[in-house]
């Protein structure tokens, strides 16, 4: 079971949420924040239904993430490649050569939206009868990033070809099922709050469609209760069960097309948001639909998440930010102490080397990995590397992700990049040699 928060931080945090109620006049709003396994607090404000825990909402593009996870499954499963082709698996769509990972990072340059009525306020249908054309494709590949519910769409229905059922009975078998989402539906089942348009000058509402959307469900159709999704929230920080391996949910948080040690970035991963706040890495996913707002964040670091669920279609400010901050504030994480741990490579080849007349430093980290960069206090390029055999490291963030490492007695080899023990040691294999009048 989660530990509780502190009386103090529980009231830091009510006060939030009830102020965001007020001020965002929405007709309900629940929150809560995530730490070991499930919700350590949550709360809920207004009467439009009574807020409570298990309240379904709609989670709107949070349906992205889940569709994401299944296609990761598939993924390691050998069924796809991300640079696998869609045509190779949906074939006869204007997209054809766009890619999976390009589709998963919307960088496939697919409109944002699907042809005919706007999809979210309109009953959908099979992939056919969306008609999806050419005028669809409004970006080259890998050009930008370009947010796409059409996109997901198409992904959704992938999904369905390769599993041979629907969307809805695949995500519901092979995510929500195995990490216990049983109050996480396609269409809403009671208690469910109704969704609703505040008008903007009045203090008056006006309730919003609910429907099916066809092909289109897999970029916005789930309906959650703040349990279900403080329990998707606690995946999002490793909790994976037999869903997803926890290393191919650490791929799907890196971002794509962005520098990642950038300040204040905002980025997306594989089927994930990645956001820069507060100087904190964030990963989840905001969510709306006509009558619904939603959000999960989690800071992976800390081991924390925050969820929020409220049924008006504009206007309310995101919770889940300063809940993590709250919470980080008032109760932040106690880490692990640091116990010996033996080098993965022999100590003599760790320490001082230089790329050039630049210093580095190779170091053993925790976990058997290692870790090159600049000298402390300096810039530079840094990256973590792991073991892949015959001596080999392979580079697994930074400048040299993927990128293959190779140590020798007097040099690193490192992308064609020699470190050398001294500023361009003419004993080693410096590419274009040293010139025979040394440092003069």
């Amino acid at each position: 079971m989660p530990e509780p928060v502190l009386p103090g931080t529980a009231r830091t945090m009510l006060a939030r949420v009830a102020r965001a109620q007020r001020d965002g006049r929405a007709p309900s709003l629940v929150a809560g924040v995530v730490r070991d396994g499930g919700l350590a607090w949550s709360a809920g404000r207004g009467a439009v239904p009574e807020p409570h825990t298990d309240v379904q909402y709609r989670l709107g593009s949070i349906s992205k993430t889940v569709t994401a996870v299944v296609v990761m499954r598939l993924r390691d499963e050998g069924r796809l490649g991300l640079d696998d082709p869609l045509e190779r698996h949906l074939p006869g769509t204007p997209l054809g050569e766009r890619t999976v990972g390009q589709l998963l990072s919307h960088l496939a340059g697919a409109s944002a939206e699907s042809p005919g009525g706007w999809w979210e306020r309109t009953p959908g249908g099979s992939l056919a009868e969306l008609g999806v054309g050419e005028d669809d494709v409004v970006l080259g590949a890998a050009r930008r990033f370009h947010y796409s519910n059409l996109g997901f769409g198409l992904l959704g229905e992938l999904v369905a070809r390769l599993r041979g059922r629907s969307w809805d009975d695949v995500v519901r078998d092979e995510v929500l099922a195995p990490l216990g989402m049983d109050r996480t539906t396609p269409r809403p089942v009671a208690p469910a709050a109704e969704g609703f348009a505040v008008h903007p000058w009045a203090d008056v509402v006006l309730p919003e469609p609910e429907h099916h959307a066809g092909v289109m469900a897999a970029a916005g159709q789930l309906w959650a209760t703040l349990t279900d999704l403080g329990r998707f929230a606690a995946f999002l920080l490793g909790d994976t069960g037999d869903v997803l391996d926890a290393a191919t949910l650490e791929e799907m948080t890196v971002p794509a097309g962005v520098d990642s040690s950038a300040p204040g970035w905002s980025a997306y991963g594989l089927g994930v948001q990645v956001l820069r706040v507060d100087d904190r890495t964030l990963v989840g996913h905001g969510g709306s639909m006509p009558g619904f707002l939603a959000g999960v964040f989690v800071d992976r670091d800390e081991q924390t998440g925050a969820v929020s669920l409220t049924n008006a279609t504009a206007g309310v400010e995101p919770v889940v930010f300063g809940l993590l901050a709250d919470l980080r504030a008032a109760e932040p994480r106690i880490v692990d102490a640091w116990e010996p741990s033996p080098a993965a490579v022999p100590l003599d080849s760790l320490g001082v080397w230089f790329w050039g007349p630049s210093p580095c430093v190779l170091r053993a980290v925790a976990g058997g990995l290692l870790h090159l960069g600049p000298l402390p206090g300096r810039a530079g390029r840094a990256s973590r590397f792991a073991p892949v055999g015959d001596g080999r490291w392979r580079g697994l963030d930074g400048y040299y992700a993927g990128e293959t490492l190779r140590i020798a007695e007097d040099h690193l080899d490192l992308g064609t990049f020699i470190f050398t023990r001294t500023p361009y040691d003419p004993a080693a294999p410096v590419p274009g040699g040293v010139d025979d009048r040394g440092w003069h």
